[in-house]
């Protein structure tokens, strides 16, 4: 499912939104002029069926797309069995719901490395992936599983991994946090060329279909020999949203935006009219 174009809006309801509920966050969303919003299931995925239904009819009255981020306890590379259990059923979860609300996406931070060499980890969340997909499939539950990349060394989830892995299964492309990909290489992958690289990688890998589907977290952020310290507004932080903008644009890219700044809402008004002005 390609999308019309680059949709921008928040991680989680806009910050001036009344109740910050899911349903006022997508009103609020309309009213600023946004076009999509993720529902953030970070803390547990506790929407009931009734109330995912009266997301979807607001969502499509307003004319605001959906996306889900699933609860950040997720690791499918755990030593403990009962930990990949509830792994894949909060993956599960947010899907099921998701998909009630009327959400295409489903983000999810995939695995921890450990003590385990790559490949091997690799080998283990493919084949945990693959499981989620195939039930999925038989349950007709119509999303697509995003693996996001991931903003430490220590977290799976590098930029060539995620795409490896999306390559080799259905119904499974990347989310693409640009922020994480600028602090995991502790201050690169923050110029117009490194940008484009970046894309070109997406559409060699997955094919130009994936440009026409994208989803992406931006926002500004803090970052260290270790990676990623904690997210902040673009204007206070060094990442080069307008090169980043340029780039979406020369390539064509279409699809979510979603800003996960502390100011959720005034990023990504500012991402919308960069974009819009270039």
């Amino acid at each position: 499912m390609s999308q019309r174009g680059l949709f921008f809006g928040t991680a989680g309801a806009p910050y001036s939104s009344a109740q910050g509920t899911t349903v006022e966050g997508i009103r609020r969303v309309k009213e600023l002029g946004l076009d999509c919003m993720e529902i953030e299931f970070v803390r547990g995925v506790k929407m009931g069926v009734n109330s995912a239904k009266k997301v979807q009819i607001t969502a499509a009255s307003q004319n605001v797309v959906l996306s889900v981020h699933a609860p950040y306890y997720i690791n499918l590379n755990s030593s403990e069995p009962e930990k990949i259990d509830s792994s894949m059923k909060r993956i599960y979860d947010s899907a099921y719901i998701g998909s009630i609300c009327g959400a295409r996406s489903i983000v999810f931070h995939p695995a921890y490395y450990q003590k385990d060499k790559p490949e091997d980890v690799f080998s283990r969340v493919l084949q945990k992936l693959q499981e989620l997909t195939v039930r999925m499939a038989d349950e007709n539950i119509d999303v697509v599983l995003r693996p996001e990349t991931t903003g430490k060394p220590t977290q799976f989830g590098s930029l060539d991994e995620t795409l490896n892995m999306c390559s080799q299964l259905d119904k499974v492309l990347p989310c693409i946090d640009f922020a994480h990909l600028h602090a995991r290489s502790n201050g690169k992958e923050n110029s117009f060329e490194e940008f484009t690289a970046v894309l070109e990688k997406v559409e060699n890998t997955l094919g130009k279909e994936a440009l026409e589907n994208m989803h992406m977290h931006i926002s500004g952020i803090e970052y260290g020999p270790k990676g990623e310290k904690k997210h902040l507004e673009l204007e206070r932080s060094d990442l080069r949203y307008i090169e980043l903008m340029q780039a979406l644009k020369d390539f064509r890219a279409k699809g979510l935006v979603i800003s996960e700044s502390p100011d959720n809402e005034g990023d990504a008004l500012l991402l919308k009219r960069t974009y819009q002005g270039l």
